[in-house]
């Protein structure tokens, strides 16, 4: 049997078990395109049932597509039969809660799932509206649900969708337990053959019970602060809305034209934070309402970006691991030292080092975890006991880890306002704190470069040419390797221990979700002189010299 007709029999075999009827009616007309010679759509058929999402980090994201290697009904079905087999034979029986956000078929697509669950016989919650994913991964844990399932893609373009799961506790999938479900999900057959049940209700109070926790991470007294919010149109706005009124933050100013769910996302040509141009509506209304901060959700809310005005009257976003150092020198300033006596905090490999130094100055305990939330969360003792805070740099912030266990935008932006009216009412900002920091701890410049790869194979051998014959040498400074294989497909350049200045540090490792190689850098340098201003002036410039000179080295290395 040729190629061509073992996709046009694979692509029937679904057609066979298909439960939708316009992805039956999509895939049909494909299938019969190719069949008559279409190249193009010989080409689409292939790749729509070369295998099926992988589940990656926390699960699974894939186009919004007919066929197996898509998002769709079929796809959401055979993925829960699966993940309730798993549960079962694990003998795990219980509560499973579910969620979704806005997306293109995120409806449809929690109540495939609530159903499925609901005839392998779980108890179903299923959450009432479209809420944002910390919501969901709170409703878990504080349900004692076996298991949480959103449908989002989070921060993905709009032609994509996707399925995250949280296991027991609201504890973010990891290994081996990922690669057990993708295994039970193989076993499923096919999806007009899994059975279906409507018997779940919807957990009403989710929402309410959320916000009352949010609104408790705050001291008496906060308010007085205007605000400047973007949800780029997700479905974070109303809930923070709520979360900073009840926590004294009434003066909020929202990007219109981005408030409300669109599954689109007209304005935006990617709707993440981290994108050039997501934030510029929003840094023009603080401009506009002269406010004293900028905050940006990304659309299932589990992001949050920060804006700041700049000493020359413009507007800038702090970058994700400016406001983690913020953050966690707040957080670790303020935490009840009886109720929390031995407190931990946490980053990842790739996110700037300064947070280790502020825990050590206040006594506390300090980790660094691969990247992921799934490894944050269970930082320290591998359970993450005593976790009061984590951080990544792709804007991740866990600022409450004992009822979300996870990332949490609209948490995070409700504590950065109360840092910003606490620090406005001693006569300063989150800048000259920054700046504060960088004085006592150092400045630390970071970069990203990202080189897309589309070939695997390229992404696996730049890796194994810089396995081969790392550099010894980085920015004027030795530098040693470190290898994170088996672990980890990533490799660890960085000053051999003895710099007193620079101190380099690369870390290159393929992405998980995307075809991307990505290289994160980062160079210290100490503020020195009796004038701390002009000596702050110095190490900037300094830092920023050996981080362009490590730029340079680094693109080299990977032939960007």
């Amino acid at each position: 049997m040729s190629r061509e007709q073992r996709v046009l029999e694979a692509a029937r075999e679904w057609l066979a078990g298909e439960v939708d009827e316009a992805d039956h009616a999509e895939l049909s007309e494909l299938t019969r395109r190719a069949a008559n010679g279409d190249s193009d759509a010989a080409s689409d058929l292939a790749d729509r049932v070369a295998g099926s999402p992988a589940f990656g980090t926390a699960g699974i994201r894939a186009p919004l597509r007919a066929g197996p290697n898509g998002m769709n009904r079929a796809v959401v079905i055979r993925t829960t039969a699966g993940l309730a087999g798993w549960l079962r034979r694990r003998g795990t029986v219980g509560t499973v809660v579910v969620g979704h956000d806005a997306r293109h078929g995120s409806r449809r697509f929690a109540v495939d799932a609530a159903d499925v669950l609901c005839a392998a016989g779980f108890e179903v919650r299923v959450l009432p509206e479209p809420l944002p994913t910390p919501v969901l991964a709170r409703a878990t844990r504080a349900l004692g649900a076996v298991a949480g399932v959103q449908l989002t893609a989070s921060h993905n373009p709009p032609t994509d969708n996707g399925y995250k799961v949280y296991l027991a506790g609201g504890d973010p999938l990891v290994a081996p337990y990922d690669a057990e479900i993708e295994g039970a999900v193989s076993e499923v057959g096919a999806a007009d053959t899994v059975p279906r049940e409507h018997g779940w209700h919807h957990y009403e109070r989710a929402l309410p019970e959320y916000l009352e926790r949010v609104a408790e991470l705050v001291g008496d007294g906060a308010g007085g602060l205007r605000v400047a919010v973007t949800a780029l149109h997700g479905v974070g706005a109303e809930p923070l809305e709520r979360a900073l009124r009840s926590a004294g933050f009434t003066d909020t100013h929202f990007v219109t034209a981005q408030r409300e769910p669109d599954p689109d996302f007209p304005t935006v040509e990617f709707p993440n934070p981290e994108e050039p141009g997501a934030t510029d509506a929003v840094l023009e209304l603080a401009r506009d309402v002269d406010a004293d901060l900028a905050v940006a959700l990304d659309p299932d809310a589990d992001r949050c970006a920060l804006g700041v005005p700049t000493r020359e009257g413009g507007w800038r976003m702090l970058r994700g691991d400016e406001t983690g150092v913020l953050l966690g020198e707040h957080i670790l300033s303020t935490i009840d030292r009886v109720v929390n006596p031995d407190p931990l905090v946490a980053t990842t490999i790739v996110s700037s080092a300064m947070l280790e130094s502020v825990a050590r100055a206040h006594g506390a305990r300090y980790d660094e975890t691969l990247t992921g939330f799934k490894w944050l969360i269970r930082a320290g003792d591998g359970s993450g006991g005593g976790l009061v805070y984590a951080y990544e740099e792709a804007l991740g912030h866990c600022v409450d880890p004992d009822h979300v266990r996870d990332k949490d935008g609209i948490a995070t932006a409700v504590l950065a306002c109360e840092l910003a009216a606490t620090l406005a009412r001693d006569g300063t900002t989150l800048s000259e704190r920054l700046a504060e920091l960088e004085i006592e701890h150092g400045v630390h410049e970071t970069e990203q470069i990202t080189v897309r790869m589309t070939d695997p194979g390229t992404r696996a051998e730049t890796m194994r040419l810089l396995r081969r014959n790392p550099p010894t040498e980085l920015a004027g400074t030795p530098v040693e390797t470190r290898d994170l294989l088996p672990e980890a497909d990533v490799l660890i350049l960085r000053d051999a221990g003895d710099a007193e200045t620079g101190r380099p540090r690369v870390v290159i490792r393929p992405s998980g979700t995307e075809p991307k190689l990505k290289c994160y850098l980062q160079t210290v340098v100490p503020v020195e002189g009796p004038d701390r201003v002009s000596g702050l002036t110095a190490a900037r410039g300094r830092a920023r010299e050996l981080l362009a000179s490590l730029s340079s080295e680094v693109r080299s290395l990977v032939d960007f």
